[in-house]
């Protein structure tokens, strides 16, 4: 399966609804990148996929790391 961000061949049914079966969820192990099987088509399909936030999957180890969350302020 097609990722809808990065366009490689590595996403994969993650999980069905549990009750009815009514909706997947879908991974890509490139990117990360999850979405439900109930999703408009430009989130779910990669040739609909909004440009500006498609990733090079060469890029994804370049990226910038999240930053840690400091430490919460003690209240005086």
């Amino acid at each position: 399966m097609i990722c809808p961000r990065c366009d490689s061949n590595t996403a994969e049914k993650l999980v069905d609804a549990p009750a009815d079966k009514s909706w997947e969820v879908y991974i890509c192990k490139t990117c990360w990148f999850s979405w439900r099987s109930t999703e408009d088509e430009a989130i779910s399909n990669p040739a609909l996929y909004d440009k500006k936030f498609k990733l090079d999957p060469s890029a994804i180890d370049k990226l910038l790391a999240i930053p840690p969350i400091p430490p919460l302020k003690k209240t005086p």
